[in-house]
C-alpha cells in the first residue's frame, strides 16, 4: 500500500517553518549520523515533520536547521541517552510533555562491540545489549498506543548479522537477531490493527558504525557490495511505507542472508567467522 503523510498534526514552537497542512509526525532514534540520520532526512523529504533523538544534542540541532530549511519541516530534538535504562521513559516524557504523538516509530538506535566475548569488557557488552534490545522494546511499548491510534508503522533497524551467529562479535549478532524475530511477531500481532512492522536489515554500510564498534580491521566492511546509508534509508522507506515484513537492501545482502538456511549450520557460522576476522 502507499500512503501520503497527512494525519495527526504535530504541534510545534512559533519559531518552527509554517505548514499549509496537517503532517504527520516520525520519531526516529539514533538520528544524529548513519543510517538514522538518512532515514530522518527521507521521511522529511517525503512530508513529514520529525522528533529525532541521540545522544549527542549538537548535532541533532545542525540536523534540524538544515531539514527545516530545506524541505520546511517541523524538527524537534530531544537528546537522551537510549543506552541508559531511564532513557526510553525519559524520551516519552519529553515528548509527552511536548503535545506530540507520533505516527511513525523509526527504532534505528544501535552500537556494535567488536572482539571475542572473552576479551570484551562487561560494561559495553551490557550496553549494546540495553540499547540494542532492551530500550528499542521499551520504546516500542510506550509509543505504540499513538502508532495504534492512528494506523501508523514501525520501521525496526536490524542487519544481516540477524540471520546467522557471529563469532567476533557474538552478542551484536545475537541482538540482531533478537530485533528481526520480535520485530517479525509483532508485524503479525498488530497487521489486524492496521499497523505493520518492517524490519531492515542492511548489510556493511558507509557509516561511522565500523570504528565505533572497533571494526575498522575486519574484513566485513572490505567487501564489494558496501553500500551507503542513504540507499539503504531510501530501501527502507519504501518497505516501511508499504507494509512489508522484512527489507533486505542489495541482492548480494540478501543472497548471503537467506542462502544460510539451505546449509549446513556449522558452514554457516565458519563463514561468519571468516569474514569478521581481521585481515
Amino acid at each position: 500500500m502507499t500512503e501520503t503523510p497527512n494525519a495527526a498534526p504535530a504541534t510545534s514552537p512559533a519559531a518552527a517553518p509554517a505548514s499549509t497542512k496537517p503532517r504527520s509526525l516520525a520519531l526516529v532514534t539514533g538520528a544524529s549520523s548513519g543510517i538514522g540520520h538518512d532515514l530522518a532526512e527521507v521521511l522529511a523529504r517525503e512530508g513529514y515533520d520529525l522528533v529525532i533523538t541521540a545522544r549527542r544534542a549538537d548535532a541533532l540541532a545542525s540536523n534540524a536547521a538544515e531539514w527545516e530549511a530545506r524541505y520546511r519541516t517541523r524538527v524537534h530534538v530531544v537528546a537522551v541517552d537510549l543506552q541508559q535504562p531511564d532513557g526510553p521513559q525519559q524520551l516519552f516524557d519529553q515528548v509527552q510533555a511536548a503535545g506530540l504523538r507520533p505516527r511513525i516509530l523509526v527504532n534505528n538506535a544501535g552500537v556494535g562491540v567488536f572482539g571475542t566475548f572473552k576479551d570484551t569488557p562487561m560494561g559495553p557488552d551490557l550496553g549494546l545489549m540495553q540499547l540494542n534490545m532492551t530500550s528499542l522494546v521499551a520504546v516500542t511499548k510506550l509509543f505504540l498506543p499513538g502508532v495504534l491510534a492512528q494506523r501508523g508503522r514501525i520501521l525496526n533497524v536490524a542487519s544481516t548479522a540477524a540471520y546467522q551467529p557471529g563469532p567476533g562479535m557474538a552478542l551484536y549478532f545475537a541482538s540482531k537477531a533478537f530485533v528481526l524475530h520480535f520485530s517479525e511477531a509483532l508485524h503479525a500481532e498488530l497487521d489486524r490493527d492496521g499497523v505493520s512492522v518492517t524490519t531492515l536489515c542492511p548489510g556493511p554500510t558507509t557509516t561511522g558504525f565500523k570504528g565505533a564498534a572497533g571494526m575498522d580491521k575486519s574484513g566485513l566492511f572490505r567487501t564489494p557490495w558496501v553500500a551507503t546509508p542513504m540507499k539503504v534509508a531510501e530501501a527502507g522507506y519504501r518497505a516501511m511505507i508499504e507494509g512489508k515484513r522484512e527489507c533486505i537492501p542489495g541482492l548480494m545482502n540478501w543472497m548471503l542472508a537467506k542462502g544460510g538456511a539451505f546449509m549446513p549450520r556449522a558452514m554457516v557460522i565458519r563463514l561468519a567467522d571468516v569474514m569478521m576476522r581481521e585481515s
